[in-house]
């Protein structure tokens, strides 16, 4: 609370871009977590809360004659503009926002505070859901070509890696720490997928420090121990996501790409997916688009197409569906790396892997995916979401494109995902929040340092327990597809209004056929619990119904409580009530209403636009 001098402004506006209705009028609160907004110009309460870890940017405009205006962009795309009175009053909600935005310290972060009044065991327990162990015997790990080996466990291999990497069983400790010495921050090739149909491998790494004549025998080596892991294939991809120029550009600089003549029985490949710099400027573009208050059809599509925004997503798609292709059809294994081997490579490795996979298309299976492919192999959330008052040159979204690329899947397939698009919102909404400690820091060295898994809660229960109001339901179940063969034609690809406009109500769609379905399930969901409640009421009876002439008074008063039967039962027989199949065990509760005291922040932290 140190750095909040006016905790509670009143008569403060908050205007809306798209509908031409009054401004609303209301309070404005400051809280330790939260910027809360009460409109008290409502006939019914409405709350607008912003979580202070979720704004990017805090801007002063030109006084109007309403007052003096204060402009909130954030990072989940949410824009509000308020108008305060009082240029003081301004000022004060202006500094106190910036400060509270951009934390300098991990400790400062909103997961440190956070407390869901959750018993010890309960949160230890949270961490250890998800297991990649379990998932790497899902794919029949360890094998007698692959093993999990613990020889990062000091991380001498490699700071940004985890303790435990899977690597081929043929490569020795030398192979392994000779390689590291050849790889951009020792960053080595591991396993990230193994097909278990024809035992094509998905591996990634860094870029080699190859300069334009440098060889390392050990990486040579490794190659090889990979290709060979895989016997029913005589050669391997390697696969650079990199523009061929941009990759010519780091060889100068003592880095670059694999020499096929050093390289025995390897196909290189290069597929041209631009570096964070540039994708951080096309998502601005985008966002200035989806800004603009009344454009025309021709200003909309215009800019649409310069932001190139589409253009990229294209990119990282079509790189999914090449590695998919290459394991499944030809057969082959790949290595993949960008420069670094945390961004890029993250991105279609586990495209890749869900194209190929059901079980990444489940609840449970999407959150393995995102901790193996993305937290312990070393995405630096911290860097590329803002979380501290660094470098705005190392912000990217690099992690919405993923997401954005998994949502365009889901447009094509929409029987294919167990979740909706609401579940995709929540997990990419965390990322920012900093709520939970799953995505704090840059890789797994970091959140020990930090002491992630003693301070702090797991995401991943708290949106299980979420789990009925975040399914699809038109999902058909693991078996109905196995592998996604997506059309990556420029038609294909839409634009994600649900999440660059999600809190633009004139911007929604008056009504939602999956919400409108969900409802409906769950009213089901509800009628059956009450028919299988009646059902229980009734009598249990071995025979016939007494005849009027019964004079026990058990009988008779069974007799007196049973329903008549309907005129197409058997006589006597008692009418049964199918519950019919099991569509969740627990009955939706609907999400409390929110504390009436705005000055208390509401457990869940989540920023959630009402009204």
């Amino acid at each position: 609370m140190e750095h909040i001098s006016t905790p509670k402004v009143e008569n403060v506006k908050l205007l809306d871009r798209y509908a031409s209705r009054k401004a609303a009028s209301g309070t404005l609160y400051l809280t330790a977590t939260h910027l809360i907004y009460v409109d008290t110009s409502a006939e019914v309460r409405k709350e607008t809360w912003i979580l202070h870890h979720h704004i990017s940017s805090v801007e002063k405009l030109p006084l109007t004659t309403a007052g003096y205006p204060l402009l909130i962009h954030c990072k989940n795309f949410h824009v509000a503009h308020f108008v305060i009175g009082q240029e003081r009053d301004c000022h004060d909600v202006f500094t106190s926002l910036l400060k509270l935005s951009q934390p300098v310290k991990p400790e400062e972060l909103y997961a440190f505070s956070y407390n869901p009044k959750m018993s010890k065991e309960s949160r230890e327990m949270g961490w250890k859901l998800i297991d990649l162990k379990l998932d790497y015997q899902r794919m029949g790990i360890p094998n007698d070509c692959w093993e999990i080996t613990d020889i990062n466990k000091d991380y001498e291999v490699c700071s940004t890696y985890p303790p435990e990497i899977v690597v081929p069983r043929a490569a020795t400790k030398a192979v392994v720490m000779g390689s590291s010495r050849f790889r951009s921050r020792g960053r080595i090739p591991v396993l990230s997928y193994l097909y278990k149909e024809n035992n094509a491998a998905l591996c990634r790494c860094s870029q080699p420090l190859a300069g334009f004549s440098a060889r390392c025998l050990e990486d040579e080596q490794m190659l090889q121990a990979i290709r060979e892991a895989n016997p029913g294939c005589p050669f391997m991809y390697v696969v650079d996501t990199r523009p061929k120029l941009n990759a010519m550009a780091n060889r100068a600089a003592g880095k670059g790409y694999e020499n096929e003549d050093n390289y025995e029985n390897i196909r290189f490949k290069f597929i041209g997916i631009e570096n964070i710099h540039v994708m951080r400027s096309s998502l601005q573009k985008l966002l200035e688009v989806c800004e603009m208050k009344s454009p025309s059809m021709s200003d909309f599509l215009t800019g649409l197409e310069n932001s190139g925004w589409l253009r990229h997503i294209k990119a990282v798609m079509d790189a999914g569906v090449f590695l998919a292709k290459a394991v499944r059809e030809e057969r082959a294994s790949v290595l993949v790396h960008c420069s670094d081997g945390w961004d890029r490579t993250a991105q279609v490795c586990s495209l890749a892997s869900l194209l190929l996979d059901p079980f990444y298309r489940t609840f449970k299976g999407f959150m393995v995916l995102i901790e193996k492919e993305w937290i312990a192999m070393g995405h630096k959330f911290s860097h590329r979401c803002g979380h501290l008052d660094g470098d705005p040159k190392e912000v990217s979204p690099v992690f919405t494109q993923f997401v954005e690329c998994v949502w365009q899947l889901m447009q094509q397939f929409p029987c294919s995902f167990e979740f909706s698009e609401r579940f995709l919102l929540e997990i990419h909404d965390h990322v920012y929040s900093c709520q939970f400690g799953n995505f704090l820091g840059t890789c797994h060295r970091d959140r020990e340092e930090l002491r992630i898994f003693e301070k702090t809660h797991s995401l991943w229960p708290f949106l299980l327990q979420r789990k009925q109001e975040l399914r699809n339901p038109l999902y058909r179940g693991f078996t109905a597809y196995k592998e996604l063969q997506p059309n990556t034609l420029p038609f294909s690809f839409q634009f994600w209004c649900g999440m660059y406009n999600r809190f633009d109500k004139g911007m929604q769609p008056k009504q939602s056929v999956l919400e409108q379905l969900l409802s409906c399930l769950r009213h089901s969901v509800s009628l059956e619990e009450s028919a299988a409640q009646l059902e229980n009421k009734l009598p249990i009876l071995d025979s016939p119904l007494p005849s009027k002439g019964c004079t026990s008074p058990k009988a008779g008063a069974a007799a007196a409580k049973a329903p008549t039967p309907p005129q197409d039962c058997a006589e006597g027989a008692a009418p049964v009530l199918s519950n019919g199949p099991s569509l969740g065990q627990q009955k939706h509760k609907e999400s409390p209403a929110q504390p009436q005291d705005p000055g208390a922040c509401r457990e869940d932290g989540q920023a959630q636009h009402q009204g």
